[in-house]
C-alpha cells in the first residue's frame, strides 16, 4: 500500500507530492480536511511511528490558542487531539509497505523518494 495523508492547501505538502511524483507512483492521497483520519488510521500511524506524540504537529496554530504549549501532554492528549482537528496531524505521512515517513524534513523527504522508486 502506498498513502499518503497530506492537506492539498498545505504549499509545502504540494510540493513534496510534486518532488516524490506521487500521482504517477500509484499514491492514494487522502485529504485530511475533505476526509478525516479515522481512529483506525491514526492507530495504524502510531503503530509505525511509535508513538502519537510523533504525528502531532507543534506548528499548528491551534497548539498556541488552546493554551497546549503551557500544557503537559501525554498520548492519550496527542491521540485526542489530532481526531478532533486535523491542523494536529504532522504533515505530510506517506504509509508505503511497512515504512512510514512523517513530516517534510530533507531527510524524510529523501527517504520517501526512494521507498516509491
Amino acid at each position: 500500500m502506498k498513502k499518503i495523508y497530506c492537506l492539498s492547501t498545505c504549499s509545502t505538502c504540494n510540493r513534496i507530492l510534486k518532488e516524490v511524483n506521487a500521482e504517477k507512483k500509484g499514491v492514494v492521497l487522502q485529504d485530511i480536511k475533505t476526509k478525516k483520519i479515522s481512529p483506525k488510521e491514526l492507530d495504524e500511524m502510531k503503530e509505525r511511528a511509535g508513538s502519537y506524540e510523533a504525528l502531532f504537529s507543534r506548528r499548528a496554530l491551534k497548539y498556541k490558542e488552546w493554551g497546549l504549549k503551557d500544557k503537559t501532554l501525554g498520548e492519550k492528549d496527542y491521540r485526542g487531539y489530532i481526531l478532533e482537528e486535523y491542523t494536529f496531524l504532522k504533515r505530510p505521512i506517506a504509509l508505503v509497505g511497512s515504512k512510514i515517513f512523517v513530516g517534510s524534513e530533507k531527510k524524510t523527504v529523501e527517504e520517501l523518494k526512494k521507498a516509491l522508486s
